[in-house]
């Protein structure tokens, strides 16, 4: 080890000569790899498999839920009497009699199915007394 004058070494001259252990060295990987893991899921946006199977399940029923609702309004739009079903429907203030109204006119049962969609009349309802 070489010294500097007054008696001192340099940093790097000291991160030269430094020889960790190997505890030592398991230590700081492991810390690092926790701190890392931390910041991830804290700051990083990173997500555990069950939360992003979550996400993905409700951001399906929610499309499904808008293209259900989209051609409940077409449906509801090319009926022949739409007119008047319209004032109808505007006449009630209630929200979930709204969605009753449709459901009952079929308008939010979707093609194939025996059963009206819940989203479909929800989202038709408000979009038709908008």
């Amino acid at each position: 080890m070489a010294m500097q004058s007054g008696g001192k070494t340099s940093l790097a001259q000291r991160w030269e000569d430094y020889q960790p252990t190997k505890s030592t060295l398991v230590w700081a990987c492991l810390m690092t790899a926790v701190a890392t893991m931390v910041v991830g899921f804290s700051w990083g946006g990173w997500v555990t498999g069950g939360t992003s199977q979550v996400a993905a399940t409700e951001a399906g029923d929610t499309a499904r839920g808008e293209l259900a609702s989209t051609i409940c309004v077409e449906r509801f739009n090319s009926a022949p009497d739409s007119a008047a079903k319209l004032v109808e429907l505007k006449a009630i203030t209630d929200s979930y009699k709204r969605q009753q109204f449709i459901t009952d006119g079929g308008w939010a049962t979707m093609p194939g199915q025996k059963t009206s969609e819940r989203r479909a009349a929800a989202g038709c309802a408000t979009t038709l007394s908008s």
